[in-house]
């Protein structure tokens, strides 16, 4: 069995709402002297002999590591609580960065000691540091983005250990956001052949399956077939389940199908794609032999498939091998 996909896996305790609400069981774990906490900002996430460092929280807050009020609880492991700290917090009247997005395709990766974005973070840490790096960047992009009221436009605060923010002035409550996304490898069985498209930003000869948001009051089975119809043209048949994974630039699930191709040619309505077209199982196999970055790929011709820290590289190999 293949093992599970890159940033998934954190091995920790995302506490019951039930005990979340409760802020005088949220402070305790403030006070507890077994809380650490990780430390995430711009530059990624600190690290220390390649794994995630986790500070003690006292000595992150009285460092200035970030306001009290807005320590964000992950949850418990087997050695106490761990907090995510912010150590770069928005600036008001800024649009924020995402965090620990170095390396990201069109944005320079940072130069900090002992920091790592959240790609590389996947490609380099362990399966449970991982997880725990895109949980706590997904719980910060929120926050980061979501500072006031989108009802009244009031100053939020969070609650709950940061799984809410509240509004002192309306009364609202606000969750965390999480956008899904249907990504899907359409496969020409009697031909042995995928099809796989690329954006025009992608560096060269880079091709990957297509994905696209799903829309209010739509299933994903829906969002499937249409976003493969105004991408490529294609009629599709019944979307199967691969798998998922969280992809925190800045909220998304990805949630990985195979899907049967039934008829149309190459064509769509949808500019995204500059280009897609179908490739021989001999073809991807070639190209799958090969494990590159995404924005320092090597020189030569044929196919490049995305990194094997994206699902879309997954969905190709579960493919390939059957």
């Amino acid at each position: 069995m293949p093992g599970p996909n890159a940033l998934t896996g954190a091995e920790i305790d995302r506490v019951v709402d039930s005990r979340r609400r409760d802020a005088a069981w949220i402070a305790a774990r403030r006070r507890d002297p077994r809380a650490r906490a990780v430390v995430l900002g711009d530059a990624g996430v600190r690290v220390r002999a390649g794994a995630v460092e986790l500070l003690p929280l006292a000595e992150v807050v009285d460092g200035g590591g970030g306001a009290d009020d807005e320590l964000l609880l992950l949850g418990l492991d087997d050695h106490g609580p761990v907090f995510v700290v912010d150590e770069d917090p928005p600036t008001p009247g800024r649009r924020p960065s995402l965090v620990g997005a170095g390396g990201m395709r069109g944005e320079p990766a940072p130069d900090a000691p002992r920091r790592v974005g959240v790609r590389t973070a996947a490609q380099t840490l362990p399966q449970a540091d991982g997880g725990l790096v895109a949980y706590a960047a997904a719980l910060l992009n929120w926050h980061r983005a979501h500072r006031h009221c989108s009802v009244c436009g009031a100053p939020t605060t969070p609650v709950n250990g940061g799984t809410v923010r509240s509004c002192a002035t309306c009364g609202s409550e606000h969750h965390p956001r999480t956008d899904p996304v249907v990504i899907m490898l359409v496969t020409d069985e009697p031909r042995d052949r995928v099809l796989l498209g690329r954006q025009a930003v992608w560096p060269a000869r880079r091709f990957s399956t297509l994905a696209g948001f799903v829309s209010p009051g739509e299933s994903l089975d829906e969002a499937v077939r249409r976003e493969v119809l105004e991408e490529v043209g294609v009629r599709v048949g019944a979307p199967v389940y691969q798998s998922s994974q969280p992809w925190p630039f800045p909220s998304s699930l990805m949630l990985g199908f195979r899907v049967p191709y039934l008829d149309g040619d190459i064509a769509g309505e949808d500019d995204e794609l500059e280009d897609a077209r179908w490739f021989t199982r001999d073809e991807v196999a070639d190209a799958a032999r090969g494990d590159d970055s995404w924005d320092d790929p090597p020189a030569g011709e044929g196919l490049l498939l995305p990194p094997r820290s994206a699902i879309a590289r997954r969905l190709v190999e579960d493919w390939l091998e059957g």
